[in-house]
This record gives C-alpha cells, sequence and structure tokens, in this order.
C-alpha cells in the first residue's frame, strides 16, 4: 500500500467516523426506519432465500431491525464471525440468539459456527462501509475482512453496501486489494453500480 493512499484512506474513515459520531439519536433512528425499508425493499426485488448480513454498531446504519424481520419472515440470515486470521465465520441469525462482543468490540452472533465458505451459499450480501464512491468502489474501515471474503469467491452474489446518504462519494482512495460493490443501500435509497470494464 502506498503511503499517499494509506494516509489518504486513514484521513477519510477518520472524518467519517467523527460525522457519524455527531448523529443525534433521533436523526439516527429515523435513518435506521427509513433504511429497513430500502433494505427490506432490495430484498423483495428477488427471489432471495438466503442472506449475509451484519450486525450494526451504534455509529453505523442500523440493520439490526432489518436482520430480525429477515428471519422472522423466514429468510436465512448469515452474519460475520471475525477470526484472528482475517477470515471471517459466519453463524446463522435466530429470533433470540445472543449477541457478545467479537474480536474488534464489534457485535456478533454466538452459536455454532459455519467456516468461511458458508457465504458461498447466500443469495445477496449486504456488508458494512464506511463509504462508497460513484463507480461501486467501497472503503471499508481498514481491517480488509470483506475485502477478502468478497475476493475469494467464485461465484460471489450481488452485494450491497450500507452507509449514510452523505458517504456516497465522487471518489474513494483504492488499491488493486480493494473489491467493488454491486450497489449501496442509504436511508433514502437503492443505487446500483455499473460493472467495471473488463
Amino acid at each position: 500500500m502506498s503511503d499517499t493512499t494509506e494516509d489518504a484512506k486513514r484521513a477519510l474513515r477518520a472524518e467519517l467516523r467523527e460525522r457519524r459520531q455527531l448523529l443525534s439519536a433521533h436523526a439516527a433512528e429515523s435513518a435506521g426506519e427509513q433504511l429497513h425499508a430500502r433494505l427490506d425493499e432490495l430484498v423483495g426485488r428477488g427471489d432471495i432465500a438466503a442472506i449475509s448480513c451484519f450486525l450494526s454498531t451504534p455509529f453505523e446504519p442500523a440493520t439490526r431491525a432489518f436482520v430480525e424481520g429477515a428471519v422472522a419472515r423466514g429468510i436465512r440470515v448469515l452474519l460475520p464471525v471475525t477470526r484472528a486470521d482475517g477470515l471471517l465465520d459466519w453463524a446463522v441469525a435466530t429470533e433470540d440468539g445472543d449477541i457478545a462482543e467479537g474480536l474488534f468490540g464489534l457485535p456478533e452472533p454466538v452459536g455454532e459456527l459455519l467456516g468461511p465458505i458458508a457465504v458461498n451459499d447466500v443469495d445477496l450480501m449486504i456488508v458494512p462501509a464506511a463509504a462508497v464512491d460513484r463507480t461501486g468502489m467501497r472503503l471499508g474501515w481498514g481491517r480488509g475482512y470483506f475485502d477478502k471474503t468478497i475476493g475469494s469467491m467464485e461465484g460471489c452474489p450481488p452485494v450491497y453496501a450500507v452507509v449514510y446518504d452523505t458517504e456516497v462519494l465522487d471518489e474513494v482512495p483504492s488499491e488493486l486489494h480493494d473489491q467493488p460493490v454491486t450497489g449501496a443501500v442509504t436511508p433514502t435509497r437503492i443505487l446500483e453500480f455499473a460493472p467495471p470494464a473488463a
């Protein structure tokens, strides 16, 4: 990684993290309700039997109500569990599933772990992001878990990043290992990005 790109990523992440922390509780709650509706709309667009999603932290666009609703409707939801080797295990979300603090203090499910390849069976991936740009490039939070996962999948399903509306940018700094996403879901819209030219 070039020092210039690394510095640009670090600075942008810090700015985005600070913006999220300044969001009022009312604004965050309202955005979470809107996001829930957009995610339901996304899942309703196709024949979706299984998805992967993540459990949001207090400073991320809220996904927990969506996950609970999807499970209640009979959709199989895989939730990520971080591993020390940089890969993700997966656990099936349940209506009364326990949540604990994971490797980096993130909320993660407690229960039987499925290996990294379990995600190959989902019809749709919903991933966290700090920002996305209008070409579909995703800026993550710097640990590379989702870039590794997406980059290693042979038949990768559609991947949508969850961000606030102000986090859809003209451009984000990126490198070769960074993986683009199919689209983004914000509280007010679902965006589709054109696939990169071959």
